[in-house]
């Protein structure tokens, strides 16, 4: 796992806490902060997937280029 796919669980996870404090309390800007926090969150995560997987990708073309 990528420090980038980390961040973004992360800042998901914080995002989801923030948006249940939000519908709990009636705070419906804080809702929508947390809604926008956890899909932030989620899009850093899949950067951070497509990151890695183009990295294997161009780990095993080097491999098959070199021998």
């Amino acid at each position: 796992m990528t420090q980038q796919q980390t961040t973004g669980k992360v800042k998901k996870t914080k995002g989801k806490v923030k948006e249940a404090v939000g519908i709990l309390s009636g705070d419906k800007k804080m809702e929508r902060e947390g809604t926008a926090q956890r899909a932030e969150g989620a899009i850093e995560e899949g950067l951070g997937k497509a990151r890695h997987e183009v990295g294997k990708v161009l780990t095993k073309l080097g491999k098959a280029i070199s021998g």
